[in-house]
């Protein structure tokens, strides 16, 4: 049998069972109607047929590429027309579909820029539900109608997500503005079909493709997906990580209340429905928005390092594993807090669904690997990313590319060196000779938390690029080594008094160690954001760079 014949018999195989499934579902009254089931099976089939074409297309791509391997855009050209195939898909679908291709979008580490930029459009082109589905699912879970429970409901939602979507409301009981946030209540209609779906077609890319078992973002998306539904998790994550920043200074970043019900409300403990502040901003990549007020791209660049830096490697600090453009915003400070007259911003991040607690001894090797790339030790490279992935000597030039997003080349000069095109074109190249393979075999076998360590190191890196500040990334790598250097002079710290003291042999020297690298690490970044104000200033723009001086 060949390979079209066999990828058409699968395809029929695959639309066959879901549908006798969704049917026989039906007959025992666990579907609620025939187009239930006429539409689980539309579903299973755009995923079925969009998958064998696309596995069908590689393998007639490669087989070429094997005979005329000098053919260089030919596989560029397949990875396009497969991502574009898959993207109608997933806009189709809708529900975690979006959020999986969400998830695709920020693997630049992984994937090519072909399926990633096709992707980058479901960040925003989200499904809408209607505002009789929202009006009936509240009724449903509260017992009360929206007219009893606001005394206004914008049907507009502000903005809708893969999961759900939030409106505007001003509730009855306090006359407080907020931000209602809702699940798509079509969605737990579907979850159960469309995770199977998706644990389906990553299994099946791997029986025809071995070489690139992806099956661990299925897995991941499985363990992430029940905590994103839970709104109550959500809630506790928002105090947690508000209490948090109320002890982390010169950080501007604001995080809306997620407890503005009382017990007596009908929202307490919602799993569907959450209640919060309402706090408008504008997109952080609004760059026409943050000039004409004065606002330092810089500036905000240097405010993302400082958060997110803070949630890796601070201790005990929760991450926020979901830091794309649409869970970020940017609006001015509150007058009464302002130290100049225009500039001053704050940062406010939304959606807390999906969160992590990194341990402190990976969050420590995390830290010290990062040290050793920044300082070009790679022998401590090595080491370290041992530590925190188990990888080994022959996988690490791979592994260090993917956390640092960088050629391993040209991260052998020195990671603050700007990324020009011909690293990008190189990069671009070795993912095509059979590092992709090398590399999706090593993303399956290391713990689950750092590949959202890595999902997120790209989401905010992708964002200081939106920035389009114009600098290299010397001084985020700065920002990023203070926070790395306090977290090695923590754990040294511990480890004296928990051994005698700083005055007992040996602990003196190493506490002197961490002190000076913290500090000389530190003094490197002040000096660094003192020649950015003087540069400033020199400019005309005195006045723009103040804020640096308190950090």
């Amino acid at each position: 049998m060949d390979i079209s014949t066999l990828l058409v018999v699968s395809t029929n195989a695959l639309v066959g069972a879901v549908g006798s499934t969704a049917v026989g579902a039906a007959v025992f009254g666990v579907v609620p109607d025939v187009g239930h089931t006429v539409a689980a099976v539309e579903r299973a089939g755009r995923v079925a047929s969009a998958l064998a074409l696309c596995i069908n297309d590689y393998r007639v791509t490669l087989n070429i590429l094997g005979k005329d391997p000098g053919n260089e855009t030919l596989l560029a050209k397949c990875h396009k027309r497969c991502a574009e195939r898959t993207y109608k898909v997933l806009e189709k679908n809708g529900s975690i579909f979006i959020k999986l291709g969400q998830h695709l979008a920020a693997m630049g580490y992984l994937l090519p820029t072909e399926w990633t930029d096709t992707f980058i459009p479901l960040q925003d082109r989200c499904p809408v539900s209607s505002l009789e589905s929202i009006e009936k699912m509240i009724l449903d879970d509260t017992g009360y109608s929206v007219l009893e429970l606001f005394s206004e409901f914008d049907p507009v939602p502000l903005g809708a997500a893969s999961l759900a979507q939030v409106h505007r409301a001003i509730l009855r009981e306090t006359g407080q503005e907020v931000a209602v946030k809702l699940q798509h209540p079509a969605l737990a209609e579907w979850i159960p079909l469309d995770m199977s779906l998706t644990k389906f077609s990553f299994e099946y890319i791997k029986w025809f493709f071995p070489e690139y078992p992806m099956t661990w973002l299925s897995d991941e998306m499985e363990a992430s997906l029940p905590q994103e539904l839970n709104f109550e998790k959500e809630a506790e994550n928002i105090y947690r990580v508000r209490e948090y920043f109320k002890n982390v200074k010169n950080t501007p970043v604001i995080i809306p209340d997620g407890t503005t019900t009382s017990s007596n409300s009908p929202f307490f403990k919602r799993n569907a429905i959450l209640v919060m502040e309402y706090l408008p901003g504008k997109r952080l990549d609004d760059l026409q928005w943050l000039d004409s007020n004065g606002i330092s791209r810089d500036e905000v660049s240097a405010a993302l390092a400082r958060i997110f830096n803070e949630m890796v490697f601070g201790k005990d600090a929760p991450l926020h594993c979901d830091p794309h453009g649409g869970n970020i915003a940017i609006r001015l400070a509150d007058p009464s807090k302002r130290k100049r007259r225009k500039g001053d911003f704050e940062i406010i991040l939304y959606d807390h669904g999906l969160y992590r607690d990194i341990p402190t001894h990976l969050r420590r090797s995390y830290a010290k690997l990062w040290l050793a790339v920044i300082d070009g030790n790679e022998s401590k490279m090595r080491r370290y990313a041992g530590e925190v992935a188990g990888v080994t000597d022959e996988q690490f030039p791979l592994f260090a590319s993917a956390i640092t997003g960088r050629d391993f080349i040209a991260l052998q000069k020195g990671v603050s060196v700007p990324r020009g095109e011909e690293e990008r074109r190189h990069i671009t190249q070795a993912m095509t000779e059979g590092l992709l393979a090398q590399l999706i075999q090593l993303l399956a076998n290391v713990p689950s938390v750092i590949l959202l360590i890595l999902k997120t190191n790209d989401l905010t890196r992708s964002l200081d690029e939106n920035l389009q500040t114009g600098r290299g990334p010397e001084r985020t790598f700065l920002i990023l080594a203070r926070y790395c250097s306090r977290a090695v002079y923590e754990e040294a710290r511990e480890e004296i008094e928990k051994y005698g003291g700083i005055w007992r042999a040996g602990n003196l020297v190493r506490w002197v160690v961490a002190v000076w690298e913290y500090w000389r690490i530190g003094a490197k970044l002040k000096v660094f954001e003192m020649g950015i104000y003087w540069r400033e200033v020199f400019r005309g723009l005195g006045g723009t760079g103040t804020h640096l001086l308190k950090n």
